[in-house]
Parts: C-alpha cells; structure tokens; sequence
C-alpha cells in the first residue's frame, strides 16, 4: 500500500489572506467601490509625480530671471 503524495502548497501572502477576509466580510458592490478608490488613489499620486518631474524638467531648461 502506497501513501498518498504529499502537495506544497503555497503559503499565502497577507494581501491574499487579506483579500479572502475581505470578500467574506464585505459585499461584492462594497469590495469593487473600495479597490475603484485605492486605484483611483495610485493614479493621483502618479499624476502628481509626473506633474512634480515635468516641472523639474520645465525648470531646467527656462533661463532664471533677474
């Protein structure tokens, strides 16, 4: 008699975890309205970053005024 093979499996990451806890906990309206704003959020703060680099850039390249 053979035993039967032993599986890896992967332990989760704690987003993961995290994202399982959230679907049982929250509704599916309310889970799809919350990572809509967190990547809403991302993509401000890349804005932003791209406004405050192309300012940079403007800034090196404009003749200072006396």
């Amino acid at each position: 008699m053979q035993a039967a093979p032993v599986r890896a499996t992967a332990i989760p990451t704690f987003s993961t975890a995290l994202r399982a806890v959230e679907s049982l906990l929250m509704s599916s309206g309310q889970r799809t309205a919350r990572r809509n704003a967190w990547t809403s959020v991302l993509e401000d703060r890349r804005r932003a970053k791209d406004r405050v680099e192309a300012q940079r850039v403007l800034e090196a390249v404009t003749p200072a005024r006396p």
